[in-house]
């Protein structure tokens, strides 16, 4: 079943524009009479076939119509072969699992603080070493990467929004035999596609932006190749981080309006950076597309937009971060992202955050409309002046 709706896509899917392939791939055979969006299927256990014929019997050896119609969809975004998985952390977590005993992990100091955890995790155990880099700096990611396993690279970087060098760090750690994996979650596959720059691998959150509705946990792991796909898919099988057949099917419903979604959140959130980064309660704005950012450049020759997500600091600190947080009505105080609505927190109230600054709010824009977007902030802001 998966490998028929994956032949099919990529016969279907030649030349067609990503927002195009968003709402077209995972669907149904064409045939009369067939359904025309890809139906829930409840079932863990299949008829057995025939002496001589082979089918798929058991969903977590060999995934289900619904499984593999996400998969298929995803794939043809990425450019590579998905397997999906119950949360984003499954889908690391079966990335880093390969890794054998004394390996090392070159990851960014500014990376998501789960997968950071995940990192330390293995170190405590004498799993592998890890090497924390400053993604920005190229010279120094090339010269860590010498010796190393696994590179894991973040752009944008969560919550700092800093922006590596994809192709030149790609070619690094292939060059040097380790394996690059790269979060791809901010951007999406609609604004950057890492296989395409030279990773191996690429991971989604797909409870974020590919979702879209905040009502779902599953993850998403695309490989370049054949033997990658299949490592992918030996740790699902093993580990049984499978996926629900609501939330894949709630995940493709949401991949078919990714393009629109994300140009409207895209839109508002370079004006709302423009006219942040213009506010006297605002020390910083972290946002590629801002032509002052420090990865404005990077970000334009790797990227076909900037995206949905910033982040800026306000004068004052944590107090002051928190009257933001508190005042607004519109905007929900909340820790995930990517949804239709907009959400805010205060980063370094986390742990394992103390390399953020306190006052430092990430904003996921959502698509409501920017005034109103903006009037809500305008509202935070006032609070936070007047808690200084």
């Amino acid at each position: 079943m998966a490998d028929q709706v994956r032949s099919q896509d990529a016969e279907r899917s030649d030349g067609w524009r990503p927002d195009t392939v968003a709402v077209a791939a995972g669907r149904p055979a064409p045939e009369p009479g067939a359904p025309l969006n890809q139906p829930l299927v409840l079932a863990s256990n299949f008829r057995s076939a025939p002496p001589g014929e082979t089918v798929g019997e058991y969903s977590r050896n060999n995934g289900t119509p619904g499984w593999a119609a996400l998969e298929s969809a995803v794939g043809a975004l990425e450019g590579g072969r998905a397997v999906a998985f119950g949360s984003g952390m499954a889908a690391v977590a079966a990335v880093t699992d390969d890794l054998t005993v004394g390996a090392r992990v070159v990851v960014p100091v500014d990376s998501y603080q789960v997968v950071r955890g995940l990192l330390q995790d293995g170190t405590e155990q004498g799993r592998w070493h890890v090497d924390a880099v400053d993604i920005t700096d190229t010279a120094a990611v090339v010269a860590a990467v010498d010796g190393a396993d696994l590179l894991w690279l973040e752009s944008p970087s969560n919550p700092l929004m800093e922006v590596a060098d994809l192709p030149a760090l790609c070619a690094a750690g292939r060059a040097a035999g380790a394996r690059v994996a790269v979060d791809n979650t901010f951007a999406t596959p609609l604004l950057q596609r890492p296989l395409d720059l030279g990773a191996d691998v690429v991971v989604h959150s797909a409870t974020k932006f590919l979702g879209g509705h905040s009502d779902l946990l599953l993850g998403v792991a695309v490989a370049r190749d054949d033997a990658e796909y299949a490592r992918l898919y030996r740790r699902r099988v093993l580990s049984g981080g499978t996926p629900g057949a609501l939330e894949a099917f709630l995940t493709l419903r949401g991949i078919r309006t990714l393009a629109v979604r994300v140009e409207r959140a895209q839109e508002s959130a370079g004006v709302l950076a423009a006219r942040l980064a213009a506010h006297p309660a605002v020390e910083r704005v972290r946002y590629p597309g801002l032509p002052g950012d420090p990865g404005h450049q990077r970000a334009a020759a790797q990227m076909t937009g900037f995206g949905a997500m910033l982040s800026f600091e306000v004068a004052g600190g944590a107090a002051a971060g928190d009257a933001v947080v508190a005042a607004v009505r519109l905007i929900t105080a909340a820790t995930s992202l990517g949804g239709v609505e907009s959400t805010i927190e205060r980063r370094a109230k986390l742990a394992g955050q103390e390399h953020i600054p306190p006052g430092l709010l990430r904003l996921s824009v959502g698509i409501e409309h920017v005034e109103d977007l903006w009037a809500d902030l305008l509202a935070g802001l006032d609070a936070a002046a007047a808690a200084r």
